[in-house]
């Protein structure tokens, strides 16, 4: 192991390693459940602003823009931990959320599972119910 490697996987330095794109993936988690809320992404300044306020922010890829999680919707997210993965190129946060993490609408940007329907595959709603209308919060 390369003495670069080895800071990285077991030094107390925390070097996040962004991809070409600058980004970093992140794991939202429900600290109370353990549930998976949600799975985006985070540049260096995402990053920062998260550590800074404890709130959950993120990059979005299809708006090339920084959003704070809950500014348009309200649904936010205050962080309870977050931790880095072995080569710092992910980071997993706990949160409290508040309201649903989803912009659809639901607790969860998981809400359908994937089932085999013969050689194929089909999705099946597992928690489907909206905590708030996105037409009315997003004014689509």
């Amino acid at each position: 192991m390369s003495t670069h490697s080895h800071d990285i996987e077991e030094g107390l330095s925390f070097q996040p390693r962004f991809d070409g794109a600058g980004l970093v993936t992140c794991v939202t988690t429900d600290a109370a459940t353990g549930d998976v809320l949600m799975v985006a992404h985070m540049n260096d300044e995402a990053l920062r602003k998260t550590i800074a306020t404890g709130e959950a922010w993120y990059f979005s890829r299809s708006r090339n823009a920084l959003w704070r999680k809950g500014e348009t919707s309200g649904q936010t997210q205050r962080v309870v931990e977050m931790r880095t993965d072995c080569d710092q190129d992910a980071v997993w946060i706990r949160v409290e959320q508040i309201g649903a993490a989803c912009h659809t609408g639901r607790r969860s940007c998981f809400y359908r599972k994937v089932e085999a329907d013969g050689g194929d595959a089909k999705l099946v709603f597992v928690e489907a119910v909206r905590l708030f209308d996105p037409d009315a919060v997003y004014k689509k």
